[in-house]
């Protein structure tokens, strides 16, 4: 829809679409993941308001909630510090359900004239040649046919078959590479407790990856006063759909903040699983040709481990990329997808960085364990997430870099290296940093 909407100011636009879309937020069948915690960073969020001027208003008004990083957060570290609850940062996420969030956005895109959506159709391979694509057969709910097009746009997810489209037209497979910790994910609503209202903060424990099975989870106090908890595990950890043991599950992750909080609320919903977590990229930017009239964005050219929460903001990026682009090159000349390709890769290139930079040193993960250079980088990281926990000037720039809206060499700078290594830093907590009366609200 975002890409949709950025393409509707220079042609029209028709978007291809496998589900009926409802207009209110409801779960559809092609979007299965949503039933999982999902934030935006305010990386994404910047990206979201420049593209839709005004949308973050409008999630706010339909129940999301803007929650400040890391005050309204209370977090523990893969490397097991709590985060101080510092206030001096200007970095915020947006937290409501998925299909909130993308019942807003479809509605801000679908009101501007300019765009036909075609429901019930799916896009089963491209038309063209190796040199240009020219359009797209798409089969409906009746009969196949081919839609002429100046510009395709794969926006189709982590289940894209662009690589076996393009095989088809002649073009060398794309080379891929794959992480995968093996995380498995539940996920449950719960009524949150009457005293927790809309400022509760989110709770997020986080897995360690040198002591697998790494196990982790998160509260996410979402719109009508409801928690979307969804909690995870990698191989030989992983959470079950038996909701008898949802709360049990919690208790045994590094600290048991959590399953504390579920004893204390009430389930709405049934226990909902996915096993598709692994990392997988596809370099389409470093193919040695691409056609022009094609160009592949978000989940498409790579999926992330949920864990980080990094996709909707990667995904956002890239549709700026591809509007910056399209603001200095003509949308079909020949050079323009290329263009598109490589410029919508930095997103997704910094996002991968962040998710794999972890989960590589689950066992089984990778074909090739961690280099010594992968090794020493996270090493780093590591000091620099004990700054950012315990140093105010320390966090905000670890999440500049978490947020994705600066590069990871912005830990390299030297007001960073020196927090990093001789500044000052308040001492470890040894609890999770609830208030009083954030604990007296949820019943602790």
């Amino acid at each position: 829809m975002l890409a949709a909407a950025v393409l509707r100011d220079l042609a029209h636009v028709t978007v291809v679409e496998t589900d009926v879309l409802p207009e209110q937020p409801a779960p559809r069948k092609g979007l299965p993941q949503a039933r999982h915690a999902h934030v935006l960073w305010s990386g994404g969020v910047r990206a979201l308001e420049d593209l839709l001027p005004g949308v973050t208003e409008e999630l706010i008004a339909r129940g999301a909630r803007r929650v400040p990083i890391m005050s309204g957060m209370v977090s523990k570290a893969p490397s097991g510090q709590w985060f101080r609850r510092f206030s001096n940062s200007h970095h915020v996420n947006i937290v409501c359900s998925r299909d909130l969030l993308d019942a807003t956005i479809r509605a801000a895109v679908l009101r501007r004239p300019g765009l036909t959506v075609r429901e019930r159709t799916e896009l089963v391979g491209l038309e063209g040649s190796a040199d240009r694509v020219t359009g797209a057969r798409v089969r409906g709910p009746e009969h196949e046919e081919i839609l002429t097009a100046d510009l395709v746009v794969d926006a189709s997810g982590r289940g894209s078959r662009a690589p076996v489209w393009l095989t088809e037209l002649g073009l060398p497979p794309v080379r891929e590479k794959v992480v995968d910790a093996g995380v498995g994910y539940a996920s449950r609503i719960y009524r949150a407790p009457a005293g927790a209202g809309d400022d509760f903060p989110i709770v997020n424990v986080q897995a360690d990856p040198t002591r697998p099975p790494g196990r982790g989870g998160i509260i996410l106090p979402i719109e009508d006063g409801q928690w979307l908890v969804t909690l995870a595990g990698t191989r030989g950890g992983q959470p079950s759909r038996d909701a008898g043991e949802f709360v049990a599950f919690a208790q045994l992750l590094a600290h048991p903040v959590i399953g504390d909080l579920l004893a204390k609320a009430e389930p709405l919903s049934d226990v909902v699983t996915t096993r598709s977590t692994a990392n997988k990229r596809r370099y389409f930017e470093k193919m040695p040709l691409w056609p022009a009239g094609f160009a592949v964005l978000g989940d498409a050219v790579a999926g992330y481990n949920p864990v980080y929460g990094h996709g909707l903001t990667a995904a956002a990026q890239s549709v700026v990329a591809l509007r910056q682009v399209l603001a200095d090159h003509d949308l079909a000349s020949a050079g323009t997808a290329r263009r598109i390709q490589r410029s919508a890769a930095r997103p997704v290139g910094q996002a991968w960085d962040l998710a794999v930079g972890q989960d590589a040193f689950y066992p089984g993960a990778t074909d090739e364990p961690p280099s010594r250079a992968e090794r020493l980088a996270a090493a780093f990281i590591d000091r620099a997430v004990d700054a950012g926990a315990r140093n105010p000037h320390a966090l905000r720039a670890l999440l500049d870099v978490m947020s994705m809206e600066r590069p990871p060499a912005r830990l390299l700078a030297p007001d960073m290296l020196f927090r990093v290594l001789l500044g000052r830093k308040q001492p470890l907590l040894d609890a999770p940093p609830l208030t009083d009366a954030e604990r007296q609200a949820a019943g602790l």
